[in-house]
């Protein structure tokens, strides 16, 4: 029989032979040939002290990288050795509370790294030289959302007046006064409120009902050219802006939209997935709608809450291929999305890494005038090596912790007592103390603090560090780790067209062939006698010495299923081969 193909993800039509659309495709990317997996998140950081809202990472002069993360009180910047968090705020001292609708946003100008948020001033760090974050220079305004565009950064979602952008001068990032260097602002008279701008060489301004294009105009007096491109179309979801390649994305309050060069709004989701997902948003949690571009791909995603998600995490992603023209829906739980370059890895700084981390509750000296630390978990848990030969694994005195080749521990994330922070070796006191050999305690103890695990039950490959400085798709965990999408696959599940014969007769479907290089997978066949009923799926069957996923179902209306186990190593899934007769004849 002729393949019957996974067609397009396009939930809004109706299933039955709906011009080749799939009402199921899940936890997949589109390929040319069908669809691909989608790999689960990997830990890459050690945890936030709070749930993330908002991280960025900037290229600094040397080529490396610095990554930034913001909480609701505070910013962080990733230690690239031992990968925890530092407290980076202005001063050390938490910021007012960031509102519920509102995340940290942040853009790179020269060697600077501008962060804000509606309830502090515009927030700047050095990365070649600063060790905190500091005020702005030149006095500019409170904001929620910012761009560089051209040679300028540009502010909006002021918190004094809304209704209007404000640029810095031309290179000249500290200068905010009108008329100095190009500084500037616009307000507009209608469109609503601004939401934010696309930046680039040219700026495009989003407002709640109105977008508008910002071009530079050198020598004029009114420094940028405005012009409106849209009316009655504008951002329902500030954080849902991703410019990729020459192409602007967007959720406006008609669905999903691009737009493309200079061009105007174009609806991508129209009549394919934009009424399935308004259906299933949760739209008291606008917030969570977050965009990103995958650097590596033509793909968007944009994570979102869904009715039934948890509070301040999001739990589905929509991905969408903008040089094919297909999307999918993915299961995915998290607290933010967007790319990261990942800074590089030593050995002796994988451990932080791996699993099997223990915390730590105390510190204290031990009576030598060493670290003495206290631990959450009973030392008996760990894993014990073969390093010391002179003690019984986990016996006083003993260094048997870690793989079989590792006799010495990274501590890390440890407030007060920062000197017990490091690599160290160690001897057992009992089954929650060890003392750390060298050490000195001088600090009183504070708070947190972890052990690493093991190098051997790394989450990812070491051959993902050699690439470690291209940008790739990551997101924070619900644990509050920064995570690469690099796990292993997550279960997919694909849905073909729903098919009839002609008149409405019967037919015996005896199965069908999955047309997929998974070793695993197995498939059912959804039925229903017409389409005024619910879909019912047969038992699904594994693929058979044949490569059939046998059936015996009798019906009028009927639909392939696939479904490839959570961890399956594959790479596309095409389509289905039916096996069914007419009912009545042999």
């Amino acid at each position: 029989m002729p393949m019957l193909p996974f067609s397009d993800y396009r939930p809004d039509l109706s299933a039955y032979q709906a011009g080749g659309s799939s009402q199921l495709i899940q936890n997949v990317v589109p390929r040319g040939d069908g669809y691909g997996p989608f790999p689960g998140l990997n830990a890459y950081t050690q945890a936030l002290p709070a749930p993330c809202r908002g991280f960025f990472y900037a290229r600094k002069t040397d080529g490396s990288i610095a990554v930034f993360a913001g909480t609701a009180t505070d910013l962080y910047l990733l230690n690239n050795t031992n990968f925890s968090w530092i407290l980076v705020s202005k001063g050390g001292v938490s910021y007012s509370v960031l509102p519920p609708a509102n995340h940290w946003q942040f853009a790179q100008f020269g060697s600077n790294v501008i962060a804000v948020q509606p309830n502090t001033v515009p927030q700047v760090y050095d990365t070649s030289s600063s060790t905190a974050f500091a005020d702005l220079g030149g006095s500019p305004p409170q904001a929620s959302y910012i761009a560089v565009v051209g040679r300028f950064v540009v502010l909006s979602g002021l918190l004094s007046t809304p209704y209007r952008i404000q640029w810095s001068g031309l290179n000249a990032m500290t200068t905010w006064t009108s008329g100095v260097n190009s500084s500037d602002f616009q307000d507009f008279p209608d469109g609503g409120s601004v939401l934010g701008v696309a930046g680039g060489e040219f700026g495009v301004i989003f407002q709640q009902t109105a977008i508008r294009r910002l071009v530079y105009a050198p020598g004029s007096p009114v420094i940028f050219n405005i012009e409106r491109i849209t009316e009655d179309k504008g951002l329902m979801a500030p954080y849902s802006l991703i410019r990729a390649a020459n192409r602007i994305f967007f959720l406006a309050p008609q669905g999903f939209q691009s737009i493309e060069g200079t061009g105007v709004p174009v609806a991508i989701g129209k009549e394919r997935f934009d009424r399935t997902f308004f259906a299933d948003l949760d739209p008291g949690n606008l917030q969570m709608i977050i965009g990103a571009a995958d650097p590596a791909a033509t793909r968007v995603y944009w994570a979102y809450k869904s009715q039934s998600g948890t509070s301040g995490q999001f739990d589905k992603l929509l991905v969408y291929d903008y040089a094919l023209d297909r999307a999918a829906i993915v299961l995915q739980r998290g607290e933010y999305l967007a790319s990261l370059a990942a800074p590089g890895l030593t050995l002796e700084n994988l451990d932080a890494l791996a699993p099997g981390t223990i915390s730590i509750t105390g510190a204290a000296n031990n009576g030598l005038g060493a670290i003495r630390l206290t631990l959450a978990s009973e030392i008996a848990n760990w894993t014990y090596g073969q390093a010391d030969t002179t003690h019984a694994a986990g016996a006083p005195g003993s260094t048997n912790l870690g793989n079989a080749s590792q006799n010495a521990i990274e501590v890390y994330g440890v407030a007060g007592t920062t000197e017990a922070n490091g690599n160290w070796q160690f001897t057992v006191v009992d089954a929650t103390h060890i003392d750390l050999i060298g050490s000195t305690f001088t600090h009183a103890y504070v708070s947190g603090g972890s052990i690493g695990g093991a190098l051997d039950a790394l989450p990812f490959s070491l051959d993902t560090i050699s690439s470690a400085a291209l940008s790739k798709s990551s997101a924070v965990s619900t644990a509050h780790m920064l995570s690469f999408f690099s796990g292993a696959n997550l279960e997919a599940t694909l849905d073909s067209a729903e098919q009839g014969l002609d008149g409405g007769r019967r037919m015996r479907v005896k199965g069908f062939r999955p047309i997929t290089d998974a070793a695993a997978c197995t498939g059912a066949v959804g039925a229903r006698e017409n389409v005024q009923s619910a879909v019912a799926y047969s038992v699904a069957q594994p693929v058979n010495g044949k490569g059939l996923c046998p059936a015996n179902v009798s019906t009028r209306l009927a639909r392939a299923r696939i479904d490839i186990p959570a961890g399956t190593a594959w790479s596309f899934a095409s389509g289905v081969e039916p096996d069914f007769t007419q009912e009545g004849k042999r």
